[in-house]
């Protein structure tokens, strides 16, 4: 059986084509209520299914939102993601999701993928690496912009677009402030990659402040941003201690710069016999969701995930003249809990 067309609809409705499909596709020019129910209602006597694209010319819209992540698995992403999907929700948009782990190629052909879709904003959530974009991208972007298209990156900001980005530097530092108040004096740091600013900011942050108090960190390891990266951190930092369970006393304090990658940490000194906070102590970064049912409750640094998502999506979806740039910076909140506490 042939699919219904327009034409078959504005035959039944004894309306022009041209009408059906102002009726239909959201034109903002509508005729009279008696003919759009008219069209309405043989639309909905044949089973005609309206097409996204004629839509999307007709109100210039496509009702798209694309968000690129790194990883919707890590809680980090996900988290913002459910902000974007809450906010896209109230906006009466639909969000394409694409994950990249991290690999520009993937990242590149989802944006690829987004701008032919005409996707009315595209959301970049993550740190960039070293390098930013690429100018292959950048130019693409740049088109992508000059017709109506917006971007607003969650992190560092780019040469253009809007930016949603958390205060690292300045959290951390806080974080190592709060830590020495609470009595500490001896630290180290899990790391991440270093081409990745936000593992960048968030060290620098940390061991400035230290700085300041006279304090160095006695090891610093990296590893990958995801929980096998703390993991084997964890134990390389270990070794590099000479860790054995009671032997330290007080016990050092370590920085991991995602709660993820502490989580990982922890896990990891448990097999090697080391309880947390009696032999070590270790404090993380974001407040993932999945610490309300960890033990020992996780020291961290508390961004609003959700409402940074929430934030993106209102830059990205602003009218007014300026909008496409603004930046809104997010500050931390820091709260130390059992994992970090002095017996």
């Amino acid at each position: 059986m042939a699919a219904v067309t327009l034409h078959d609809v504005a035959v039944r409705a004894g309306v022009s084509q041209a009408t059906a499909s102002r009726v239909l596709n959201g034109s903002s020019r509508v005729p009279g209520e008696g003919v759009a129910d008219r069209v309405r209602a043989a639309a909905r006597e044949l089973g005609y299914v309206p097409n996204a694209q004629a839509q999307a010319l007709a109100r210039a819209s496509t009702g798209l939102l694309g968000l690129i992540v790194h990883d919707i698995a890590d809680p980090y992403f996900s988290s913002i993601a459910r902000g974007v999907q809450a906010a896209a929700r109230a906006a009466r948009k639909q969000v394409l999701l694409a994950g990249t782990d991290r690999d520009f190629d993937i990242e590149r052909e989802a944006v690829s993928t987004f701008i032919a879709h005409r996707a009315d904003a595209i959301v970049l959530a993550g740190s960039r690496q070293s390098g930013d974009l690429d100018r292959e991208l950048e130019a693409e972007f740049g088109r992508y912009r000059a017709n109506g298209g917006r971007v607003v990156v969650i992190g560092q900001p780019l040469a253009f677009g809007g930016a949603v980005e958390p205060e690292n530097h300045f959290a951390s530092a806080e974080l190592a402030d709060a830590l020495v108040a609470a009595g500490h004096r001896q630290f180290a740091v899990i790391g991440g990659p270093g081409n990745i600013r936000t593992s960048v900011d968030r060290r620098n942050g940390f061991v400035e402040a230290l700085g300041r108090h006279g304090l160095t960190p006695l090891v610093e390891v990296s590893g990958d941003f995801d929980r096998d990266g703390g993991h084997s951190a964890a134990r390389r930092l270990a070794a590099a201690l000479d860790l054995k369970p009671g032997a330290m006393t007080p016990p050092v304090c370590v920085f991991a710069v995602t709660d993820v990658m502490a989580i990982g940490a922890i896990a990891a000194w448990r097999e090697l016999g080391l309880s947390v906070p009696r032999d070590i102590c270790i404090a993380g970064f974001d407040d993932i969701p999945t610490l309300r049912d960890h033990t020992p409750s996780l020291t961290t640094v508390i961004l609003p995930l959700e409402e940074i998502g929430l934030r993106a999506v209102d830059l990205a979806l602003r009218n007014h003249d300026g909008a496409d740039d603004l930046r809104e910076r997010i500050p931390g909140r820091i709260v130390l809990r059992d994992s970090t506490k002095l017996s």
